[in-house]
């Protein structure tokens, strides 16, 4: 349960990045709102999952999660490039955060 609410949490994290640029600095209140809203949501969650996980570990998954979906949405939304060494990079992350999970049963 606890590592649902770590992705929970990842969730919400990758939403408010998201959320923030469309809120153009906070100056759109709507997104804005929103944006503030997913970012109260992803500290709660991440909370919740500190009660039974390693703070070490839960924070480099929520933030891997975080880093991961943004620069996906950046792709996917707002063209950013794919390159290589970006590929290469999401890689690594993606086996850092498997690494930490299979070593915190």
């Amino acid at each position: 349960m606890h590592w649902i609410l770590l992705l929970i949490a990842g969730i919400f994290e990758i939403s408010w990045a998201v959320g923030l640029k469309f809120s153009h600095g906070f100056s759109q209140l709507i997104p804005s709102i929103i944006t503030v809203i997913c970012m109260v949501l992803s500290f709660y969650f991440l909370a919740l999952s500190l009660k039974n996980l390693p703070l070490g570990t839960a924070y480099a998954i929520w933030t891997g999660i975080g880093t991961i979906g943004t620069v996906l949405f950046g792709i996917i939304l707002f063209k950013e490039p794919v390159t290589a060494m970006r590929l290469v990079c999401i890689c690594l992350i993606i086996s850092g955060i498997t690494g930490l999970k299979l070593l915190t049963q």
